[in-house]
């Protein structure tokens, strides 16, 4: 016997909704659609900047770690100077995404009123290429605390561009969209260290 005021139409239907909101069978697997992407995201933009930073501190090592090999020797030459520079890039590894650039560059603080700082040799390592870099007495820049007059000064310049692994491709081809966003970071260090062992670090085919 059906209540009054009842309508079986209605009561069917109200019974339904009620069913399917006490059902949570599919809930987890909603909330776990959602989530999961969320996540991902969040680990690897964990990973991603756990190794830039790592890769920031191989980058400023490198310049230290050149600088101190360059600064033992009284003299060189420049395969030696190649040599320390092939040693520097390996730091970076695992990371070999893209390669550093590499500056030694070996100056002469003149006696003059004031002080010029002077280039004697110069050296680099510009995308995996090894040459020259400044001519002899070329002008440079030093900071005003190390122009010292009479004095010789080593400077190693290591930079690098960072390329995030998500815009990279073995290749080198832009397969993201991100590519465009995310190009590369700029990373970079200088150092200038005096000669250890000599007054100056003399290189004869430089």
């Amino acid at each position: 016997m059906m209540r009054a005021g009842a309508h079986p139409g209605i009561a069917g239907r109200w019974g339904k909704w009620v069913g399917f909101i006490r059902d949570r069978r599919g809930i987890a697997a909603v909330e776990f659609a959602l989530i999961v992407p969320i996540l991902l995201i969040m680990y690897f933009i964990t990973m991603e900047a756990s190794q830039a930073i790592e890769t920031s501190k191989k980058v400023s090592r490198i310049g230290s770690m050149v600088a101190d090999l360059v600064t033992q020797q009284p003299t060189i030459v420049a395969a030696d100077l190649k040599a320390i520079m092939e040693i520097g890039t390996s730091t970076l590894q695992p990371y070999n995404r893209s390669v550093p650039d590499i500056t030694i560059t070996a100056i002469r603080i003149t006696t003059d009123t004031p002080p010029r700082a002077l280039v004697v040799w110069s050296r680099k390592v510009l995308n995996g290429v090894y040459g020259a870099d400044a001519a002899k007495d070329t002008p440079t820049t030093v900071p005003s605390t190390l122009r010292v007059a009479g004095t010789f000064l080593i400077r190693v310049e290591s930079k690098l561009g960072y390329v995030p692994i998500i815009s990279w491709s073995a290749d080198g081809s832009q397969t993201t969209g991100l590519t465009t966003i995310f190009n590369h970071i700029s990373m970079g260090e200088t150092y200038y260290l005096r000669p250890r062992r000599s007054l100056t670090i003399p290189c004869s085919d430089c």
